[in-house]
């Protein structure tokens, strides 16, 4: 009877779809069919994803896209080209419109490669986002660890609003976050309103703070669900942030593109109490919270216009 009953596990379809696996060396990263997301990736034979398993579902948006906007939209409610657009409420007890619309459709299979993975879907009109948007996410393992490009580009006919986040959760190794250290060089991160999560307008600086990581500091038991900007980035533009373990000397490090301007950190206090602290969500954002309605950050694509975005993991600082 046992031995049935996990045959029927192993035989049904996993709540997150068709499991795209790549390798390079020692490194593996496993994609999914639902949202295109990043179920678990190893690079150098260390895990650095608190990822979920295959019978699971990408929980708390773990390894998701977000598109074509990431975070909150207070009442989903926004105006856009002088025509009014609701969303659906799917963060209930906020009454927000949250990340996007992308995370549980089942993406097509452009391409996969021993070391390489492209996902594709079109967004066709529908209430509350009545534009065509075609999305590729190219997931690949090298020498540099993970790069993960997006494209996006309007299919239609009229302007489109836009906006990209991806919501991996890093880990070191360490049973909590607390032990951690975490280093990302930000002057300022966003004021939120305690009602929806979403930023007031105003800029605080980080500096002397709580929130001062420009040198590595320890998580502790802060609780944090911010957005950072104004990032330090190098000549080619890049921005970074390491979550270290200074006990082990593992470390694991997120690379944005110039594009991204946001970098949203999350503690995960709000998680089931298993999931609670086990990773630390850093979540590269081309636009904060509330883009549609405030217009910080947010792209807007012409006609046959595209975007090309990257970020991605390395295991070196």
């Amino acid at each position: 009877m046992t031995d049935r009953r996990c045959d029927r596990v192993t035989m049904s379809e996993p709540p997150s779809g068709k499991q795209y696996e790549i390798r390079f060396g020692s490194s593996v990263a496993t994609l999914v069919e639902v949202g295109a997301g990043l179920r678990e990736c190893e690079l150098n034979g260390c895990a650095v994803l608190d990822g979920f398993s295959m019978l699971d579902r990408a929980d708390g948006g773990r390894g998701q896209p977000l598109l074509p906007w990431p975070n909150r939209i207070v009442d989903g409610l926004y105006e856009f080209e002088g025509e009014t657009h609701q969303l659906p409420i799917d963060e209930v007890s906020r009454h927000n419109a949250m990340h996007g619309l992308t995370r549980w459709l089942n993406w097509s299979l452009l391409e996969h490669t021993p070391n390489r993975v492209r996902l594709g879907l079109i967004v066709h009109p529908r209430p509350g986002y009545p534009f065509t948007l075609a999305l590729e996410i190219d997931y690949s393992l090298g020498v540099g660890g993970l790069r993960v490009r997006t494209i996006a580009q309007n299919r239609g006919d009229r302007p489109l609003p836009f906006g990209a986040g991806q919501h991996p959760y890093f880990s070191v190794g360490t049973a909590r976050v607390d032990e951690s250290t975490l280093h990302l060089s930000a002057s300022h991160r966003l004021e939120m309103d305690s009602e929806h999560l979403v930023p007031t307008g105003v800029l605080l600086a980080t500096r002397g703070t709580q929130f001062d990581f420009s040198a590595a500091r320890t998580i502790g038991s802060r609780c944090m669900d911010d957005c950072f900007t104004d990032l330090a980035r190098d000549v080619h533009g890049r921005a970074r942030a390491t979550l270290s373990d200074p006990a082990s000397g593992r470390a694991v490090t997120l690379w944005v593109g110039s594009r991204y301007r946001y970098v949203q950190v999350f503690t995960g206090d709000t998680l089931s109490p298993d999931r609670q602290r086990r990773g630390l969500a850093i979540e590269p954002m081309t636009c904060p919270a509330n883009a549609f309605r405030s217009g910080l950050g947010l792209i807007v694509l012409h006609p046959e216009e595209a975007v090309t975005l990257e970020w991605g993991i390395t295991t070196a600082a």
